[in-house]
């Protein structure tokens, strides 16, 4: 029912998205942006131009309203056709703008020269202090060079045009790329070269990517990093200059073209369009475009409520597999069920359906913090499910399953293996144990169980060695394992019987406030008997319980009270004919009810252990004419532990009912 209303609201959700889609398509405005190179670089905003070139932002030429950065940016137009930069005391023609400087000719030139003096570009004015400096892009030619230990012959293979356009620089004897370093360096003029005897140069700005030259010197411009003003526009990133100390330049993130200065044409939207490049207003849908739009939406709306019905009719009709975590389950991901249940992660709705729902009469054994259902799998395996106390938050959570899979861990034949684990959606934990087909402990003592229609019971001797197993398994936990393991749950209804009726224990009690907050250490000694208490007295209580059987008894104190006044034949199970048995079975009989007494009166102050009374169990049945059942190998498996075993085999001490 759960995963059918999670999937309801999916639907629906669903529904209103597509609702929500249709109204937004007609005002859908942008198309998706594609990065572009533009054509030319944008103008100025007083759209400036001398001769062929425009004049870009933060440049200008004589018009002062135009919004500039720094009087350096100022340009003069000679004859209307050649743009100068005065920097320093020499005016350089502009031969082309690039989006980090710009491409100048040797000062005093009024047409090509091969041969320039190599102090033309003196270094104060190109220092990289000021807002210019030299670019790296730059490759000198070098002519007349003493030493041409400078040379590079891998800037050879660019195409450096010489005057009459031809390729190699007009006979180049040397060249070296800025970009090299190991001769020039940034902030450094081309006078530099003339300590290798070198009479004078061109040069060429050889662009990124490229493998042709531009004839010219390029600049590289930078803005002063402290500048007063905000200099970058919208959807603009600030980057350093490479050639001028401390400055940086506005670039135009992808998607955007311009010269990304908020005083500039800024950050344009860059885009393809039919086929063409497109930029600013020219990237918005006009209104013949939203038609299209909602007439497409008007076809796919339909179309994916139809698949969402589909999908919903699938996902209903889907069973769910076993082992599968449901939605119920999925947000507590972030523990690591995997860890502890080391066998299987069971789904609820897995064990949900293996109990018919946790009714009532599957139910095994109820107590003030548990209950326990026996079940049947779809592959038609019997187990019994232990459905756990509530956890209050993740915390608990935390500590249940750190003790669910300590028990895990546990191989022994006579505790009930642990098949799998299963978190619910409410914190509630569930645990999954084996289930033989021999029922429970309760069962037989009680006439519930029933193999083809008749009543089983329970003679003596068997009752003796099922006792037996009990108390030696349970020592074993408390001695044998660090830290020590109390099951604080221990009836009837816990101890499963399998075909030969050995001893299965199960229904530990986990999430105990005792358990969470022990430190444990051994139990031994006196103080940690208030822990042991539980298990010691619960087993006098199941010791009552294997003499009485079928008699219903409203408390011990009864069953206690007949003991003291020498009348224990009063409570014994009528099933085993007590005045009919061999006068060493009474004998026996009178023992387990002193033995019970003893766990009664001696567990809390540390004078009674669960080693104790499997020390007096494992005598007394030894001492039995047909008590064989846990000699031997069996006793050997029982106990890994030889010292534990020999302490185990020592003879019990005498200890009188008071």
């Amino acid at each position: 029912m759960f995963n059918v209303v999670v999937l309801m609201k999916s639907f629906l959700t669903i529904i209103f998205l597509l609702l929500l889609f249709f109204p937004l398509t007609s005002s859908l405005q942008q198309v998706q942006t594609k990065l572009v190179e533009p054509p030319l670089l944008p103008k100025n905003s007083c759209n400036e131009t001398c001769g062929k070139l425009h004049v870009p932002f933060p440049f200008y030429i004589n018009n002062t309203s135009c919004a500039s950065l720094s009087s350096s940016f100022h340009l003069s137009c000679s004859n209307s056709s050649t743009l100068l930069i005065k920097i320093g005391s020499q005016n350089y023609p502009i031969l082309e703008f690039f989006s980090d400087g710009l491409l100048v000719d040797f000062p005093g030139t009024s047409s090509c020269r091969q041969y320039n003096d190599l102090n033309s570009f003196g270094e104060r004015s190109f220092d990289g202090r000021n807002y210019f400096g030299v670019s790296v892009d730059n490759v000198v030619g070098l002519y007349d060079c003493e030493d041409s230990s400078l040379c590079k012959a891998d800037c050879e293979t660019v195409n450096l045009p010489g005057c009459d356009g031809s390729v190699g620089g007009g006979s180049l004897g040397c060249c070296y790329p800025l970009s090299d370093h190991s001769i020039w360096h940034i902030g450094e003029g081309f006078s530099v070269f003339s300590q290798f005897g070198c009479r004078g140069f061109s040069s060429w700005a050889v662009l990124r990517g490229s493998y042709s030259g531009k004839r010219g010197v390029k600049l590289e411009f930078g803005i002063p990093r402290n500048f007063s003003k905000e200099i970058c526009a919208k959807n603009a990133d600030m980057v350093n200059a490479t050639a001028v100390k401390g400055g940086i330049r506005c670039v135009c993130q992808d998607g955007f073209v311009g010269d990304g200065f908020v005083n500039g044409t800024g950050c344009l939207l860059s885009c393809i369009k039919n086929g063409k490049e497109a930029y600013g207003s020219d990237c918005y849908i006009k209104r013949h475009d939203q038609r299209k739009m909602v007439i497409i939406a008007g076809i796919l709306c339909p179309v994916l409520i139809v698949a969402s019905l589909v999908t919903l009719f699938y996902l209903l009709k889907r069973k769910q597999r076993p082992g599968m975590f449901d939605s119920e389950q999925a947000y507590y991901h972030n523990i690591s069920f995997r860890k502890t249940c080391r066998t299987r992660l069971f789904s609820h709705h897995e064990l949900e359906e293996a109990t018919n729902g946790f009714e009532d009469n599957r139910k095994l054994m109820q107590c003030n913090n548990s209950t326990m259902f026996a079940g049947v799998l779809g592959d038609g395996s019997h187990v019994a499910i232990h459905k756990l106390l509530k956890c209050e938050n993740e915390k608990d959570m935390m500590q249940v399953m750190s003790q669910i899979e300590v028990l895990s861990t546990i191989v022994h034949r006579n505790v009930a293996s642990i098949l799998g684990c299963c978190i619910d959606s409410s914190y509630t934990p569930l645990v999954v144990y084996e289930y033989p087909s021999n029922g429970t402990l309760e069962d037989h003592l009680h006439q519930k169980f029933q193999n083809i229609g008749q009543k089983l019971g329970l003679h003596w001797y068997r009752r003796l060695n099922i006792a037996t197993e009990i108390a030696s398994t349970i020592a074993l936990l408390h001695y044998d394992k660090s830290p020590p393991i109390f099951h604080h749950n221990l009836k009837s209804s816990c101890i499963f019987l399998g075909d030969d009726f050995s001893v299965k224990i199960a229904g530990f009690g986990i999430h105990n406030s005792d358990v969470n907050n022990y430190d444990y250490k051994n139990c031994e000694t006196r103080e940690h008997f208030r822990l042991c208490k539980n298990d010691v007295y619960d087993i006098g209580l199941l010791l009552l319980e294997i003499i009485y059987g079928t008699n219903q008894l409203d408390s011990p104190t009864l069953a206690l009270k007949k003991i003291r006044d020498g009348k224990i034949e009063e409570i014994v199970d009528p099933l085993l004919n007590y005045y009919e048995q061999p006068r060493h079975c009474q004998e026996q009989i009178q023992i387990i009810a002193d033995l019970a007494t003893r766990c009664f009166l001696f567990s809390g102050d540390g004078k009674m252990g669960m080693i104790d009374v499997a020390r007096e169990l494992v005598h007394l049945t030894k001492d039995s004419v047909d008590g064989g059942n846990v000699k031997g190998i069996a006793l050997e498996e029982t106990f890994s532990n030889s010292s534990l075993l020999q302490m185990i085999s020592l003879s019990p001490d005498s200890m009188n009912v008071p």
